[in-house]
């Protein structure tokens, strides 16, 4: 099938003496999260005509939708999401990490994107009293060999302009880090931690209050146009988005999909090229049991392998107080399924027909059966993690929760790492915009991406 795709080179509290905490850090309560957490959206849609109507409820679809509503006041928008709440999926099953910019190439919009992103979230969280805990975080060398591409990470993320890295030894670490231990570090005190399914949510409620509408229980199964036929129809909204359940229907000018984990079969449905395909990873993750969640302050990450397409796993703390050690990777048998016993015949054959998983699973064959071993034997895991808070033992944890990546693949076997948008083919294609991948870290990039994507909308579509 032909394609108009376009690829953009560019997808717990810690101490307060020690860190910055946002103004609204001590607001964050049970009451406080549930005020994001409840569904206050439509729970159906049986008709209705918008300018815009956006694909997808999670983070990057409602950062965009938000920018697009602010920029066009007079123009109408709806989002369609599948769940019957908003981050359901990868927005709200992440690290919570809010990331500084130091892995991605210097002056790749990736890099641009995530210390940009970085900013504005921290604004955005001021600004409308999102709890969030800039608690910093360590990349730690542990053996001489790391050391070489610890520097070579270090001049990477001064050439991408991330604010205050300092590199430390042994002694500063223990400062940062009292339990921590390693050979040479990059601390990186703007780091921070937050809750993304929250803040996804405070843009829906933003999103709504401009006047925009949020259909929940509505999966977008199929773009059809709308046909002059009865009293109802009307060329001047000549796409219709036909729902899963009978009835429901929405009709616009323009559609954006950001629909992550599904993100490739809906560019299918308007004649687009399938690949990349989207192939789920599940992140399986420890936590530390309550007694211990003071072992660490701040988030530890490891130096990352080249040779391996995941960071490697890592101490993050969490703004409910728990910490997170993890994760590992495993291929997943359904698209959304968070345990091994979740099962799709679909998804599992669609990934391992795609010629792309293959040959990225036999280049790294030990690798991945070691990310399995360590998830069925957590004990070799928390092997891992000793390396930098010795004091760890296996009994100071416990399983912690999952989540799903949606990593794009070429038919190489080659993550894309770029952002791809995609439209289809024929008059549809010239009014919908689709994103095929929205690489990590997108949550920190989120507002940056939604600009993004905001100003393609609007050259697309003439807005």
């Amino acid at each position: 099938m032909a394609s108009s795709a376009s690829v953009f080179r560019l997808l717990r509290p810690s101490i307060p003496s020690l860190r910055s905490v946002s103004p609204g850090y001590n607001k964050l309560s049970a009451c406080s999260t549930q005020i994001y957490s409840k569904n206050t959206f439509t729970n159906s849609a049986t008709g209705g005509n918008y300018d815009v109507v956006i694909v997808g409820g999670g983070i990057v679809g409602m950062a965009t939708a938000r920018e697009l509503i602010t920029r066009h006041p007079n123009l109408t928008f709806a989002v369609v999401e599948k769940e019957n709440s908003l981050a359901v999926h990868q927005s709200g099953r992440n690290s919570g990490v809010i990331h500084a910019g130091m892995y991605y190439t210097p002056g790749s919009l990736k890099a641009k994107l995530c210390v940009e992103g970085l900013n504005l979230a921290y604004e955005y969280c001021d600004k409308h009293n999102v709890p969030y805990n800039k608690c910093g975080k360590l990349i730690v060398a542990v053996t001489p060999d790391e050391i070489p591409r610890l520097d070579k990470l270090y001049e990477r993320g001064l050439e991408n302009g991330v604010k205050d890295l300092k590199m430390v030894g042994p002694d500063e670490i223990k400062n940062i880090e009292p339990n921590c231990v390693g050979l040479k570090a990059i601390h990186s005190p703007h780091t921070g931690i937050v809750d993304w399914g929250v803040v996804t949510k405070h843009y829906g409620e933003s999103f709504k209050n401009h006047g925009g509408q949020i259909y929940t229980n509505f999966e977008a199964s199929k773009f059809d146009t709308v046909k002059e036929s009865g009293e109802d129809s009307s060329l001047d909204y000549p796409i219709s988005i036909i729902g899963g359940q009978q009835s429901q229907r929405v009709n616009c000018k323009y559609v954006v999909t950001c629909a992550g984990l599904q993100s490739d079969r809906i560019a299918e449905k308007s004649g687009c090229n399938p690949e990349p395909k989207v192939v789920p990873f599940r992140g399986e993750y420890l936590m530390l049991k309550p007694e211990k969640s003071d072992l660490v302050r701040g988030n530890i990450y490891p130096v990352p392998d080249p040779r391996f397409p995941f960071l490697g796993v890592h101490f993050t703390p969490r703004m409910d107080g728990s910490v997170w050690l993890g994760p590992n990777a495993v291929l997943a048998f359904k698209r959304e399924g968070y345990s091994y016993t979740d099962f799709s015949i679909k998804d599992l054959y669609d990934a391992l027909a795609f010629r792309g998983l293959r040959k990225l699973a036999f280049r790294n064959l030990f690798y991945g059966m070691g990310e399995m071993y360590r998830g069925i034997f957590y004990g070799a895991q928390v092997k891992n993690l000793q390396k930098y808070v010795p004091s760890l033992n296996r009994a100071d944890v416990i399983r912690g929760p999952t989540g799903v990546r949606a990593m794009a693949l070429d038919r190489e076997g080659n993550m894309v790492e770029d952002f791809v948008f995609d439209s289809g083919e024929g008059d549809m294609g010239t009014r919908i915009l689709h994103i095929r991948s929205a690489p990590s870290p997108a949550a920190t990039s989120s507002l940056s991406i939604g600009k993004m994507v905001a100003d393609k909308a609007q050259q697309q579509f003439t807005l």
